[in-house]
């Protein structure tokens, strides 16, 4: 009866073995690493801040950087040029696979507002790998703008870590800012959208 016992608690031992390496390689196999991520995020994990700045948080830092463009889907563009749109920018890379995690939610947000002329959407892909991200974006089956900047990105907007999202208002001043990945796709962020748009 003892050796039975020994014998059971030996083949637990080493199936919790077995499934800790299989997590462990599943965190580091970047496809895999991408699926489990979009798996936390639909059991409601990973929502973004959509905080306003207090009105003495703003200043001219906040403001459209003069001189920053980008080029892409949408051909040159110039960031000063913007005023009066809510824009809202996703800075990220093909090598992260927390931007491509959360790619598909950005994708779910720009179906419900693309057709609005107030709200524009700025893919930024960071590094300038225009064949992998237009590779990345066919496999995906993605639409939205895809974009590459032109300049120095502000330090208020990306500050290094990626995935980073930045939401302007129409007046060019930071609205919101999230750093890491997120789930765009409630309702909540289009709504906090729309009423940046309408004011």
């Amino acid at each position: 009866m003892r050796q039975e016992e020994k014998k059971k608690s030996k083949i637990g031992k080493w199936v919790s073995y077995a499934i800790l390496i299989i997590l462990t390689a599943l965190m580091f196999w970047p496809t895999s690493r991408v699926w489990m991520q979009q798996g936390l995020m639909k059991i409601g994990l990973f929502k973004p801040a959509l905080n306003k700045p207090v009105e003495n948080q703003i200043n001219e830092s906040s403001h459209l950087p003069n001189g920053l463009s980008f080029y892409g889907d949408l051909g040159e563009l110039h960031m000063d040029g913007l005023q009066e749109k809510v824009v809202f920018i996703n800075f990220w890379a093909t090598w992260c696979p927390p931007c491509r995690a959360e790619m598909p939610s950005i994708q779910v947000l720009y179906n419900k507002l693309k057709d609005r002329e107030d709200i524009l959407f700025l893919m930024v892909e960071i590094d300038g790998a225009t064949q992998k991200a237009e590779q990345f974006m066919l496999e995906q089956n993605l639409d939205f703008p895809l974009v590459y900047p032109k300049g120095k990105i502000p330090s208020e907007w990306l500050s290094g870590a990626i995935p980073t999202t930045v939401i302007l208002n129409k007046k060019g001043e930071i609205a919101a800012r999230h750093e890491g990945m997120a789930d765009y796709s409630g309702d909540h962020v289009a709504e906090f959208l729309m009423d940046l748009a309408s004011e």
